[in-house]
This record gives structure tokens, C-alpha cells and sequence, in this order.
């Protein structure tokens, strides 16, 4: 066999909003193997093995006690994703390292869920990658994410959509909530004035990265 064949093909990461990540509390597997990936169902009636968000991020902590624990706060303009990288992510967290917030980031990681001790489930991200971007990248993740998040909401009342029926059984939650999200988001990017971040707009990169 081929390594191509012997090689499993990675899970499509998933563009979805802090607002409704933060809400995907309920995790899941599709097999009883014990190496099964395990999915967060997006309560707009969608599985989730991993996720792509562009945001700023604004603070980072090294909050590990015997080694490196990076702690990365990145902002979308729905909400707030925290991400979380160590030794097991080393190229993840060498880019929280050098990176100086404020800091526009594109990053791609697995959902993590884990519960407080009054029994609130956070959610989190591990990141399998970070990386710097320009305000045009972040522009186009918002652009297209909203559009993507908009298309779950039309299509959550589908006779046959599993992960809908699952999303209404787990969560109480309207998807139109998500929907009017991406909708702000849409109506900030319209009225926003680009790249924030630059003091001077000749000052800001203008090339973002392949694939992204």
C-alpha cells in the first residue's frame, strides 16, 4: 500500500464564529475505536473535527507551572476564542511566543471541551497552526465564514440532516442567533475602515499566505 493510501486524509477544518464555537459544548464519536476522532457539533447542525478562524489576537500568557503553556486570547467580531499550545503543539507555541500583540492570526487547531467545577463546559482550541495575516485576509475569513454559517442556518430544518437533529437534542439554542451574528459581521466589515491595527495604511503587508 501506498503511503497516500495508508495515510487517513485529515478532516475538513470547519469556519465558524467565537459566537457559536463558544456554544459547542457537546462532543462526540462515530465509532466505538478508541482512536475515533471526536467532533463538536456546532449548534447550527454541523460536525466539527477541526476549525479555521481569523482573528486579532490581543493578549497571550505563558500560564504553564514545569514548562511552556502558551495561552493565546483572539478576537473575532462576534467573540473571543481562546487557544492553548505546549509541547505537544511546539510550532503552535513558538508563534505565540514571538508573536506581539495586537496581531492579526489564522489559525487552525481541534476543538476542546473541558468542564469547570460548577459544571460549565468551556470551549477552547488546541492549534495545529498559527499564523500572521493582513487585515484583507481576516476580511475574507469574516466574508466567507458568514456566508458559510448563514448556509447552516437555511439548511438546519433539512429533512436528513443528522447533525440538526442532534444540535436540537443537545442544545437550546435558536440558530438564528448565529445567523443574525454573521449578519453584524457583515454590516461591521461594510462600515469598518480595513486594517486597524496599522497606524499608517503604507505600513500594513498586503500579501497573505497561500491556502489561506
Amino acid at each position: 500500500m501506498s503511503q497516500n493510501q495508508s495515510t487517513p486524509s485529515r478532516e475538513v477544518a470547519r469556519r465558524v464564529f467565537a459566537s457559536e464555537f463558544n456554544d459547542a459544548g457537546y462532543t462526540f464519536t462515530e465509532s466505538d475505536d478508541e482512536r475515533a476522532p471526536v467532533y463538536a457539533l456546532l449548534p447550527t447542525g454541523e460536525s466539527s473535527n477541526r476549525v479555521f478562524f481569523v482573528g486579532t489576537l490581543t493578549e497571550k500568557e505563558d500560564v504553564g507551572e514545569d514548562a511552556e503553556y502558551w495561552r493565546g486570547r483572539i478576537v473575532d467580531p462576534t467573540g473571543t476564542f481562546f487557544v492553548y499550545a505546549g509541547q505537544y503543539q511546539p510550532e503552535a507555541a513558538s508563534k505565540l511566543r514571538d508573536l506581539e500583540p495586537p496581531a492579526y492570526v489564522a489559525v487552525v487547531g481541534k476543538p476542546r471541551t473541558y468542564e469547570t467545577d460548577d459544571g460549565t463546559v468551556r470551549v477552547s482550541v488546541r492549534p495545529e497552526s498559527i499564523t500572521e495575516v493582513d487585515a484583507v485576509t481576516r476580511d475574507r475569513w469574516v466574508a466567507e465564514t458568514a456566508t458559510r454559517t448563514i448556509e447552516r442556518v437555511a439548511a438546519f430544518d433539512d429533512e436528513g440532516n443528522e447533525y440538526a437533529r442532534m444540535a436540537r437534542e443537545e442544545y437550546d439554542l435558536d440558530p438564528e442567533t448565529y445567523k443574525d451574528a454573521a449578519l453584524s459581521a457583515l454590516e461591521d466589515l461594510d462600515e469598518g475602515d480595513g486594517d486597524e491595527l496599522a497606524a499608517d495604511p503604507a505600513d500594513s503587508p498586503t500579501d497573505s499566505p497561500a491556502g489561506i
